[in-house]
């Protein structure tokens, strides 16, 4: 009875060490971007208002967010 707790610690330790050797890897994380025109931008938003997904004012808000944005 004494032997199968012990195996059982140890079992279980030897799965943990494991479990933790398992983590990080120094695996590359690599960030995708994505780079859009200010027409396509522009685009996008004229279709998103012709569909009814966005109120008049939200699109002229949105247009001019956009304008500014690639203004600077």
């Amino acid at each position: 009875m004494k032997l199968m707790r012990v195996l059982t610690v140890v079992l279980l330790l030897a799965f943990s060490g494991a479990m933790l050797g398992c983590g990080g890897g120094g695996a590359d994380v690599k960030q995708m971007t994505t780079t859009t025109t200010l027409g396509q931008e522009l685009q996008d938003l004229d279709d998103a208002y012709k569909k009814g997904l966005l109120s008049e004012e939200e699109y002229k808000e949105s247009r001019e967010k956009l304008m500014k944005k690639y203004d600077d």
